[in-house]
Parts: structure tokens; C-alpha cells; sequence
């Protein structure tokens, strides 16, 4: 697998990245061409770096205009230190101090002005076996994330405050929208995403260390496309400011080094149907309640743990199950 670290490198790279652009502009204007750093060494930029941007940009055609241009270093420019745990590149006299995984081998790193991106290949772990799985439900309100284990009925809670991280920095924003002050705006909203960041990263490693503590898989919900429904204005607002996809995206490759297998669902019903009886009841706010068995229930535990029975097979998808008796109703109260 290969994962990317950012650490701040202190250094001013002004001069070198001017000349960077020079050389991917240099290549945008002539596409297709196989150039070499001797085409180029009149911008005077190293020749390792040189080659690489004149590759990416070059060589990709659908590449029409350049924004920021980063300083790249391939593999074979970068001297690895395990016992300091150093990386030296070389061509800019640069030492980074690293504090991140064990991995394979250094793939590149690309700096701009502040930070260097480094790019590893890190080990993964076989598959493991697992005796049960863990229905994860994934929310815009209350907690973030809600996990349930069928087989020992236990339920984490995460990330409550997530929702009313949101709420301030949007209550922050708009205040600032009114007055003008765009890069206030731009600010607040960097320290909005970095603190949503950090929370998903502890979330995802708290539900992953307990799926391997206790030889668990992981349900998850397909939400792809979800953000194209049609909903209100209130619930599309908070879709938009929901990193829900970060937060799965964490719980994946996490999983995936430590061998903890990830699988998803169909998303439908899992809000309206009963993890008791399998029927569909009803739901408002925060609590779910079944008017064919009587199983009442927080909303988000009934479909975190309807999420891992679905993927059991012990529920079925509430349409299917009225398949199997001849019908081919779909049941109107039902909405994806």
C-alpha cells in the first residue's frame, strides 16, 4: 500500500520552485515531446527534479494549465536513515526528521514552500479470518459514527463532537462572509478541516483496533453518490461540510495494514428497518420504533446493527424479503 506523510521542512525553496514552474510551463508548451534535463538546464534546476516534472507534465495530456508546481524527488535521490530516522535529500541539501510507520521504500517526495510530501510503501498485513463483523453507521448529527457488534450486543459511540465542530466554524464563517472578510473565511475554514481530520483519525483507529482486538470484520455503507440525493437545504448543508467520506476512507486503509477486512452494503432502509424483525418501522429524530414487533431503539445503533446483520445474511433487504413471498410491492414508507 502506499501512503503519503507531510512534514514541514523549514526551509525557504522560492528560488527552486520559481524555476520549477519554468520548467513544467516549458513542458506544457510542448507536449508529447520526450525531453531530458538537458533541454532544460538553462533554467538552472537540478537535473533529478527537472526530469521528473518534465515527465508529469509532459507527458499527461489532459493537463491544460498549471496552478502550483512542487519540487519532486524520486526513490533513487532520497538516503534513507532507519536508526535516525532521517530521510537526506541530496540535490537540495534537505534532512526531514520522520516520525511515521515502517515502511517499505520511499516512492518520492514533492515539497512546496512549507511542507515536504512523502510518499512510502508501506507492508500490509494478510487477511485474517474473522468470527463476527461490526455494522458501522455513519451519521450528519449526534455521533459520527456508531458501532455495533451482533454478536456480543456491545455499541461504541464516536465523534459526538464533530457536529458541533461544523456548527461553530459555519456560525464563524457566515459573521465573516457579512463583513467581508474572505481571508478570515479562508482561515477558519483550514482550521475547521484540520480539526475534523485529527477527530476522524481517532475514530477510524478506535473502530479498527476493536474490530482486531476482537477478530472482527467491518460492514460499511456503499454512500456513494449519496450527496446527489434530493434532500432539503438543512440536511444538504450538512452533507456538503460532512467529511463522511474521510472518515470511511480512514477506516479502510487502516483496516487494510492491519489485515482487517472491510466489506459494503447497499445503503437502503438501513435507517427504517427493525434489526429485531426485519421489518420496516418508523423513525424520527434519534429514535427508531417498530410498529410490527414493538422494538424501540436509538435510531443509529438500530442501523449499525442492521448493517453487520444484512452482511451475515441473518436480514435481508426489506424489498427482498416481500420478493421472496410473491410480492413486488416496495414498501412506500421506505426512502433510500
Amino acid at each position: 500500500m502506499i501512503l503519503a506523510y507531510k512534514i514541514k521542512h523549514n526551509m525557504d525553496f522560492t528560488v527552486e520552485l520559481n524555476k520549477a514552474r519554468q520548467v513544467a510551463d516549458f513542458a506544457l508548451a510542448n507536449p508529447g515531446y520526450n525531453f531530458s534535463s538537458t533541454h532544460v538546464k538553462h533554467f538552472g534546476l537540478k537535473s533529478v527534479i527537472s526530469n521528473q516534472i518534465l515527465r508529469k507534465y509532459g507527458r499527461d495530456k489532459k493537463i491544460k494549465k498549471i496552478s502550483n508546481v512542487n519540487l519532486i524527488v524520486p526513490g533513487q535521490g532520497i538516503k534513507v536513515n532507519i536508526k535516525d530516522r532521517t530521510l537526506y535529500i541530496q540535490c537540495l541539501k534537505l534532512t526531514l526528521t520522520y516520525h511515521f510507520t515502517e515502511f517499505v521504500k520511499v516512492n518520492q517526495i514533492e515539497l512546496d514552500n512549507k511542507y515536504a510530501y512523502v510518499s512510502v510503501t508501506v507492508p500490509e498485513k494478510p487477511p485474517m479470518q474473522p468470527e463476527a463483523w461490526l455494522g458501522v453507521d455513519l451519521n450528519t448529527t449526534g455521533h459520527c459514527a456508531v458501532v455495533a457488534n451482533p454478536t456480543t450486543g456491545k455499541v461504541l459511540k464516536l465523534g459526538k463532537e464533530a457536529y458541533h465542530i461544523h456548527k461553530k466554524y459555519k456560525s464563524q464563517r457566515k459573521k465573516l462572509q457579512k463583513k467581508g472578510k474572505k481571508k478570515l473565511v479562508k482561515k477558519i475554514g483550514s482550521r475547521e478541516s484540520r480539526k475534523v481530520k485529527n477527530l476522524n483519525h481517532q475514530i477510524s483507529r478506535k473502530i479498527v483496533d476493536y474490530a482486531l482486538e476482537n477478530n472482527t470484520g467491518i460492514v460499511l455503507e456503499d454512500l456513494t453518490g449519496i450527496r446527489k440525493r434530493k434532500t432539503n437545504k438543512e440536511f444538504k448543508g450538512l452533507l456538503n461540510s460532512w467529511s463522511f467520506f474521510q472518515l470511511s476512507q480512514f477506516i479502510e486503509y487502516k483496516a487494510k495494514l492491519l489485515g482487517v477486512p472491510v466489506v459494503k452494503i447497499d445503503p437502503a432502509y438501513t435507517s427504517q428497518q427493525c434489526s429485531r424483525c426485519g421489518l420496516l418501522g418508523t423513525r424520527k429524530g434519534k429514535k427508531f420504533k417498530c410498529t410490527h414487533c414493538g422494538h424501540v431503539e436509538n435510531a443509529d445503533v438500530n442501523a449499525a446493527f442492521v448493517i453487520a446483520l444484512r452482511h451475515q445474511g441473518i436480514l435481508q433487504l426489506p424489498v427482498d424479503r416481500g420478493a421472496g413471498k410473491g410480492s413486488t410491492d416496495t414498501p412506500k414508507e421506505a426512502t433510500a
